[in-house]
């Protein structure tokens, strides 16, 4: 895991203890579709399964989440949003997301969908 003291995994340069800790804590919630966004790239990047699956829609969560013990998550660009506010009800985020595979550079580009279910924020699914 990462030490508290560096910038958050999700992109942002604020450190991990005030920018996505409280939100894996719980003890904050993701007021944007890009914020959830962010902050479930962090959990993929700090392997917090329990976070992702509480923030996956019910309906396409999976029953478990098993990390690749060679995959580490690296870096985060968010390339465009739509809706995804604290007005709205639904939103898009695309990204690229940057891995190392066992040394090996890769990235992963992504139109996520998001949706509110009970006020919070979750990720529906991905476009297309």
């Amino acid at each position: 895991m990462a030490p508290m003291s560096t910038s958050c995994p999700c992109g942002l340069p604020a450190p991990y203890a005030r920018c996505c800790g409280p939100l894996h804590a719980g003890t904050a919630a993701a007021v944007t579709a890009e914020q959830l966004m962010r902050s479930r790239f962090c959990a993929f990047a700090r392997r917090d399964a329990a976070y992702l699956l509480r923030t996956w829609h019910p309906a396409h969560r999976p029953a478990a989440i098993d990390f690749d013990p060679k995959l580490r998550w690296e870096r985060l660009e968010i390339l465009d949003t739509a809706a995804g506010s604290a007005f709205h009800d639904t939103g898009v985020v695309e990204f690229r997301a940057h891995y190392r595979d066992g040394g090996e550079a890769g990235e992963m580009r992504e139109r996520s969908r998001f949706v509110r279910q009970d006020g919070a924020w979750v990720y529906l699914d991905a476009e297309g």
